[in-house]
C-alpha cells in the first residue's frame, strides 16, 4: 500500500532496501540545495573540505573577516550534525516512530526559512548572507547525519567525495585481472556489484538533484526551495502521524 511505502522511507525499522530508497532523495535534496545555494550566496555548502581549506588560506593571508566567516559555517555544519544526533537519540530512547522522521522535518522547516531568508539577500546582503550561508551549512550537516546513522555509515549524501572514491574501489575490483600463478590459497578479487550500483545512483541523483535545483533557482527564485521542504514532508510525515495516532490511543 502507499502509505506503508511512505512509512518505509523513515520508520526506525530499516532494511537496505529502504535505506537506499532515502539515501537516494536526499542526495537529490542534498544536490538541489546545494546547487541552488551556490547561485544565492556563492558558496558550496554541503561539504567541509573546501571550507577548512579557504579557512587556513584566509588564514595565512590575515582575511580576519573571512576567516570568521569560514569558522561559523564549520560551526552551523557541526551542529546540524549533532543536533540531529540529539534529536535521533531522543525518539529513540522513547520508542518513537518518529526518531529519523523528526530531523526530516526539521530540514524542510528550514529549507523554507533558507527561501524567506533568500528573498532579503539582495536588499541587505550585508545582513542576510552570513545567516543564509550558516543556515545552510547547518542543514547539511543535520541531513548528513541523519543518513550516516540510519544506514551506518554506508551512505553520505551531501557530499560526492567519498562516493567517487569508493566507486573507484569497486572499479578496480571489477577490472582485476585474477591470475591463475596467484595459487589456491589466494582469493579472487570480486567486485561488489550492488554496492556499485548504489554508489552510481547517489552520485546520479545528487546530479540530477544539482541540475534541478539550479535550473529551479535560475528561473523560480528561491520559491524553488518549497518543493524540496515538500518532498522532505512526504519522507517523514507518516512516522509522525503513526507517533500522534499511538499517543491518542
Amino acid at each position: 500500500m502507499p502509505i506503508d511505502y511512505l512509512r518505509s522511507f523513515a520508520r526506525p525499522e530499516r532494511t537496505d532496501q529502504s535505506n537506499r530508497r532515502l539515501g537516494r532523495s536526499l542526495a537529490f535534496i542534498a544536490g538541489a540545495a546545494n546547487a541552488g545555494g551556490f547561485l544565492a550566496v556563492g558558496q558550496y555548502t554541503s561539504h567541509m573540505s573546501g571550507i577548512v581549506s579557504a579557512l587556513a588560506d584566509n588564514l595565512s593571508l590575515g582575511d580576519l573577516g573571512l576567516v570568521v566567516a569560514g569558522f561559523s559555517s564549520l560551526v552551523a555544519f557541526l551542529a546540524g550534525a549533532a543536533l540531529s544526533a540529539v534529536l535521533i537519540n531522543w525518539g529513540r530512547r522513547r520508542h518513537a516512530q518518529s526518531e529519523y522522521a523528526m530531523p526530516l522535518m526539521l530540514e524542510a522547516a528550514l529549507l523554507l526559512c533558507f527561501g524567506l531568508l533568500g528573498s532579503n539577500l539582495e536588499s541587505h546582503r550585508v545582513m542576510f548572507l552570513p545567516a543564509t550561508v550558516g543556515l545552510l551549512c547547518f542543514v547539511m550537516g543535520l541531513q548528513n547525519a541523519i543518513v550516516t546513522k540510519i544506514s551506518r555509515a554506508e551512505i553520505r549524501t551531501t557530499h560526492v567525495t567519498g562516493l567517487v572514491t569508493d566507486m573507484g574501489i569497486e572499479l578496480g575490483k571489477l577490472l582485476y585481472w585474477n591470475v591463475s600463478e596467484a595459487g589456491p590459497s589466494v582469493s579472487a578479487v570480486r567486485a561488489d556489484r550492488s554496492k556499485l550500483g548504489l554508489l552510481a545512483s547517489l552520485l546520479g541523483m545528487f546530479f540530477a538533484g544539482g541540475l534541478a535545483g539550479a535550473l529551479g533557482f535560475k528561473y523560480a527564485g528561491f520559491v524553488s526551495t518549497v518543493p524540496l521542504a515538500a518532498m522532505l514532508v512526504v519522507l517523514a510525515v507518516v512516522p509522525l502521524v503513526d507517533d500522534l495516532v499511538g499517543q491518542r490511543r
